[in-house]
């Protein structure tokens, strides 16, 4: 079975790695130095969450979308 999830990524510029967290998934966070190091590394560890907790699989969580909030500091 193929699943395809959404990831969110920063990059923190303190160790210039890209992070990244599938949200929904506990456990399903990686770091990378590149962006493709980092998708390579997301893969790894959602397969790793997923044979762990394979009933997070049943009810995976749909990506809706990301809002911008802006607030006054």
């Amino acid at each position: 079975m193929t699943v395809t999830l959404a990831a969110y990524v920063e990059f923190d510029p303190e160790t210039k790695f890209y992070v990244g967290t599938i949200p929904g998934i506990p456990g399903a966070h990686t770091q990378g130095s590149t962006l493709d190091e980092l998708q390579k590394n997301l893969r790894e560890v959602l397969s790793l969450c997923l044979e762990e907790n394979p009933d997070v699989a049943r009810e995976m969580p749909h990506f809706v979308g990301i809002q911008q909030v802006e607030v006054i500091i």
